[in-house]
């Protein structure tokens, strides 16, 4: 019968897959191994300035000025693992192919295991090292704010928000947002870049029965 046919047919496709989702197939736990040794490598590759400064008693000396620009660096370096872990699932556990929701989903995973590291060392290191991190960061801003000439209005207004930072800082729920929503944007940018790159067809031959 025609159904017989093309269930035996596509039966070799749909296994794989019943195999994926499967949460204790030995392919599925390998795979989010990957996912899992990616995600802590890449947290650690960007919270290593923090644990640095830690480790040499220096948490709380901030250096606002290149401060962004040397964490974001780390960020965009650590989740190059986001790519290693794409490939090694597309090559290894995959059959050579997978598509780009399966590829932006091992990125999505990863940034998310390397975004909640990043976070709780952040949190460690400002409650243990930089308690008055928002005041240091307001009365920074607010400096260079002055120093460009800015009117008095200009300089209340930046004021009151630095003054409503403080404050929003005092909650750990708010801490923790805010630090997702620094770190989580780069991941997913990477993710779609690494999905659109590595996604690949699977060269697959399903003989038809008789």
């Amino acid at each position: 019968m025609l159904w017989m046919k093309i269930t035996r047919k596509y039966e070799p496709k749909l296994a794989g897959r019943f195999e994926f989702y499967s949460r204790h197939s030995p392919k599925n736990k390998k795979m989010r191994k990957t996912i899992l040794i990616c995600g802590l490598i890449a947290g650690l590759i960007s919270t290593s300035l923090f644990i640095g400064l830690m480790i040499l008693g220096k948490g709380g000396d901030g250096n606002f000025k290149n401060g962004m620009l040397y964490g974001y660096t780390l960020m965009i370096l650590a989740f190059s693992f986001i790519f290693v872990g794409t490939r090694i699932t597309r090559d290894k556990y995959n059959g050579g192919g997978i598509s780009f929701g399966k590829a932006f989903r091992v990125g999505l995973y990863i940034t998310l295991v390397a975004s909640t590291i990043y976070v709780l060392v952040w949190m460690i290191d400002y409650y243990f090292f930089v308690p008055d991190f928002a005041e240091k960061y307001g009365a920074h801003v607010l400096e260079n704010l002055k120093a460009s000439g800015a009117s008095q209005a200009e300089i209340a207004k930046k004021t009151a928000e630095m003054a409503s930072l403080s404050e929003m800082y005092k909650n750990p729920l708010f801490i923790a947002l805010l630090t997702y929503a620094e770190i989580v944007p780069v991941g997913l940018i990477v993710s779609l870049i690494s999905a659109l790159a590595l996604k690949r067809k699977k060269q697959e031959e399903y003989p038809v029965a008789a």
